[in-house]
């Protein structure tokens, strides 16, 4: 039986963007996903690539990185990952004075510029003007979420790398705590390492070997929309964005993660829409802070608040046709991804949990690649899951 270098579980961005790495210096690599038509949280995404809004040193550098990346990425892999930068238009609820809204994003790199409602509604014609009462814009970095994850796999399999379908059961072990391998449900497979890029379950599938990591999900929903007459200027966003917030307050007590089906915090909804280059729409998202990744939602009240909401703010796209998806979307607590070995497992590591994958997850596949070939990096270090 072949054993590999590496096995990646989970073929989303995380997993794609590593897989490709990994083999791009010379690992052999095996990416192992459970549907062979995607349903994780990359195929519900928006896609942004928010390179302006770092507010650290290495939010900032990784961000210079990311967007470099993103420049050349289609061209490297030899796809079109449909790149581009648009107009980002934050509205401002009409409860909330613009001129407050507009200092607190001071501390970002590139500070949006505030507009009136008026210059709000030349930029984006299908905006409400009664919704709001201002807004703030800058430009925006985006791409097509499952183009950009399938065009990484297979420049992944161009380079001689793997990827095989199947439900994952678990990993292989020995007595002396070393990994060794996965189980599916058709197969094992050996590897010197495994990495686990598995998004919202990375907390249900560590918890299964007794590992305890701060990694946590939301249940996210959107409307997904097919292409439309209908041409939006911008991706629309609401400047007061919930879900961070609500991000943050979930994982004061990590003990309330243990009950299996608790509600920790009220569901939010954060109005939004991006179009992408073909014509269609995703709306979104309402977040659920819900222990049981397998929790039922009443989609048909989830839908009809999503287009309540996104009515109110572009009257046009509320009653569009289109279809309901639930996904599960990775989060920690200090909004930096856990990267690196697990100490309770030689030959274990995580790769998960980015708050804007788009934008970090490939400088970061770039550096977690040259950190397990031998190469210091002092970033990676502090996205230790021991942190």
């Amino acid at each position: 039986m072949k054993t590999y270098d590496w096995i990646i579980i989970g073929a989303g961005i995380t997993g794609a963007a590593l897989a490709y790495e990994l083999t791009k210096i010379g690992f052999s690599v095996l990416l192992l996903e459970q549907y062979q038509t995607p349903q994780n949280a990359t195929c519900y995404s928006y896609g942004g690539i928010s390179f302006w809004s770092a507010t650290t040193a290495i939010t900032k550098q990784l961000s210079t990185e990311g967007l470099t990346r993103h420049r050349i990425l289609s061209e490297e892999l030899n796809a079109d990952t449909q790149f581009r930068e648009l107009d980002l238009l934050m509205t401002i609820s009409v409860d909330i004075n613009p001129e407050i809204m507009a200092k607190s994003y001071q501390d970002v790199v590139i500070p949006p510029h505030l507009i009136s409602i008026q210059e709000a509604c030349e930029l984006e014609p299908f905006l409400n003007p009664e919704a709001i009462s201002g807004a703030l814009t800058v430009k925006h970095g985006h791409v097509h979420p499952e183009k950009t994850t399938q065009a990484y796999i297979q420049a992944m399999v161009n380079l001689g790398g793997e990827i095989q379908f199947g439900e994952f059961r678990e990993l292989v072990t020995t007595s002396t705590k070393k990994c060794t391998g996965v189980k599916t449900n058709t197969n094992t497979f050996q590897s010197d390492n495994v990495v686990i890029c598995a998004g919202g379950i990375t907390r249900k599938l560590l918890k299964s070997m007794g590992i305890a990591a701060k990694i946590y999900f939301s249940h996210a929903e959107i409307i997904e929309i097919p292409s439309t007459d209908i041409q939006l200027h911008s991706l629309v966003s609401p400047a007061n964005l919930q879900r961070f917030q609500q991000e943050a307050e979930s994982t004061q007590i990590d003990e309330l993660w243990d009950n299996p089906n608790h509600e920790i915090l009220s569901p939010i909804l954060d109005a939004g829409v991006v179009q992408f280059l073909d014509g269609s729409l995703r709306i979104g998202q309402i977040s659920r802070v819900l222990t049981n990744p397998q929790a039922a939602i009443n989609s048909t009240a989830s839908e009809q608040w999503l287009r309540e909401s996104i009515t109110n703010i572009l009257p046009s796209l509320g009653n569009l046709p289109g279809t309901w998806h639930h996904c599960l979307v990775a989060f920690t607590q200090d909004k930096l991804p856990l990267i690196g070995a697990i100490s309770e497992f030689s030959g274990l590591h995580i790769f998960s949990g980015f708050s804007s994958p788009f934008l970090f997850v490939p400088p970061l596949a770039v550096r977690f690649a040259n950190f397990v070939s031998g190469q210091k990096d002092e970033i990676i270090k502090q996205m230790s899951p021991d942190r």
